[in-house]
């Protein structure tokens, strides 16, 4: 049975533009369905409980029941703050075979309730991923103490000298991801703070989120 997810301290979060919403990114595979279902719906619902957003759940699993392709599909569900769902639905992009990353000179602010949900406020990473260079996927994200956080669109774990896979606590300001909380539901990852001197010292790196799953990364310095 799959862990729920913890819910950000409401009494905090700052007022919401009217046009944000909140954004659930999943994998299509013909003849098996959605990756990670139930943690997908279980983030959007316990994010639009927090945030006030209206969830009509039998309208949401019918959008879901509804996805059909002869393909493997990437799909991007929206709720508005007053219930309306958006689906679309693209051909996969091409997996990253090794994903080669730098460090974001933008950091986030880990008191910030909002980075633990996906949501369109995304003006950060953002502008991380516009200074990407040519060949690099990915921009990792520090927080004010520089802990390690993110990428723009990944999770972060590194396989310490001793074995050890370690992922940042949501208390370093990070996005709950399904691919991540999947992992750590089954024990194969554990949150502890991370520096870079961890990245540095690792035995290997890794990205993921639920649409490529897990890739080996390197750290271009």
């Amino acid at each position: 049975m799959e862990k729920p997810f913890r819910p950000a301290d409401a009494s905090n979060l700052p007022t919401l533009d009217p046009t944000c919403r909140l954004i659930e990114t999943f994998r299509y595979v013909p003849g098996q369905g959605i990756a990670r279902r139930a943690l997908h719906s279980a983030r959007l619902a316990t994010s639009a409980e927090a945030l006030g957003f209206r969830l009509d759940k039998k309208a949401l699993f019918a959008e879901l029941d509804a996805i059909t392709g002869e393909t493997p599909l990437r799909c991007r569900l929206t709720l508005a703050q007053d219930g309306m769902i958006d689906l679309t639905t693209a051909p996969m992009p091409e997996p990253w075979r090794v994903a080669r990353f730098i460090i974001s000179e933008i950091q986030l602010p880990s008191g910030d309730p909002l980075l633990r949900h996906k949501t369109t406020r995304r003006t950060l990473y953002d502008q991380a991923r516009a200074a990407l260079p040519e060949g690099i996927q990915e921009a990792v994200m520090l927080n004010e103490r520089d802990e390690v956080c993110e990428g723009t669109i990944t999770n972060i774990f590194i396989t310490t000298p001793d074995g050890d896979r370690l992922t940042p606590p949501l208390s370093s300001g990070l996005l709950a991801g399904v691919y991540r909380q999947s992992r750590l539901n089954k024990g194969l990852l554990r949150e502890a703070v991370l520096t870079l001197a961890d990245l540095e010292t690792a035995r290997s790196i890794n990205l993921m989120n639920s649409l490529r799953g897990s890739t080996q990364a390197i750290w271009q310095r």
